[in-house]
C-alpha cells in the first residue's frame, strides 16, 4: 500500500490514540511513582480506623509499581500501533473508569471529567485504532 492509499485511510482520531496512548504512559508513571513511594517510604502513609487493608504498604507499592510499569508499555505499544496493546488499554481504561465511579462521591467533577476522558479514549481505541497500525505502516 501507498504512502498515499495509507493517508486516505487516516482520519484525525489517529491524534486521539496517540493521545490514549501518552495518558496510558502518564498514568503508568504516577502509578510506578506511588508505588515506589510506599516501597521506600512506607511511613506516609496513614492508616485510618476502619479501612479494610489486604496488604501492608510495601505490598501496595509493588502492586502499584507493576500495574506502572504495564500502563507505560502498554501505552508504548498502542502509540506503535500495536493490536494487542489497544485490547490491552481498553480493559486498563474500562477499569480506570470504574474506579472513577467508585471515587466520584469524593471528588466529583474530576471523577466526571476522567470518566469523559476515559470514553473518548475508548472510542478512539475501538473505532479508530486501527489508523495508527496503518499510519506506522
Amino acid at each position: 500500500m501507498t504512502y498515499q492509499a495509507r493517508q486516505q485511510h487516516v482520519t484525525g482520531w489517529v491524534g486521539w490514540v496517540w493521545f490514549a496512548g501518552i495518558i496510558l504512559i502518564l498514568s503508568g508513571l504516577f502509578n510506578a511513582i506511588s508505588g515506589l513511594n510506599a516501597i521506600f517510604h512506607r511511613d506516609v502513609y496513614v492508616q485510618t480506623a476502619g479501612s479494610l487493608l489486604v496488604l501492608d504498604v510495601t505490598g501496595w507499592g509493588w502492586i502499584h509499581l507493576l500495574f506502572g510499569v504495564l500502563l507505560i508499555a502498554t501505552g508504548i505499544a498502542v502509540s506503535m500501533g500495536q493490536t494487542w496493546a489497544r485490547a490491552v488499554a481498553v480493559v486498563l481504561v474500562m477499569l480506570n473508569a470504574l474506579t472513577q465511579l467508585t471515587w466520584i462521591s469524593v471528588n466529583p467533577w474530576w471523577s466526571l471529567a476522567v470518566i469523559a476522558v476515559d470514553v473518548l479514549v475508548l472510542y478512539a481505541l475501538i473505532v479508530h485504532g486501527s489508523e495508527a497500525k496503518e499510519l506506522a505502516g
